[in-house]
């Protein structure tokens, strides 16, 4: 893997939103959820399709926090647009576990 300088770090905006409302994203190829994701004032309430539902119930999801990729211009998915990039690492078997603050931190946060 090639290195980066700081500075390109810099350009990803990552950053803390609460998840505010899930839905099942039926008409999606791979297994995904729709999320709306609070951001704070700033940066507003975001959608995110997201391929988390092994790990997470739809009904468990609202009220987490989770990391985001705020600056990546929105990807359609099927008929859903989605505005953020709902960060997350493979398990063992591939599936994915979202990024979230082990302590409850303000919405809007950047990470750094």
């Amino acid at each position: 893997m090639s290195e980066i300088s700081f500075a390109d770090f810099e350009r990803v905006d990552i950053r803390v939103g609460t998840i505010i409302a899930a839905e099942p994203f039926p008409e999606a190829r791979k297994p995904a959820v729709k999320l709306r994701i609070d951001f704070g004032a700033a940066i507003g309430v975001k959608k995110s399709s997201a391929q988390i539902t092994k790990h997470y119930r739809i009904e468990e999801l609202v009220g987490k926090q989770v990391a985001a990729v705020v600056n990546f211009p929105p990807r359609q998915i099927g008929p859903f647009m989605s505005e953020v990039l709902t960060l997350g690492f493979p398990d063992g078997d591939g599936s994915v576990v979202m990024i979230a603050p082990d302590k409850p931190v303000p919405n809007g946060g950047k990470l750094f």
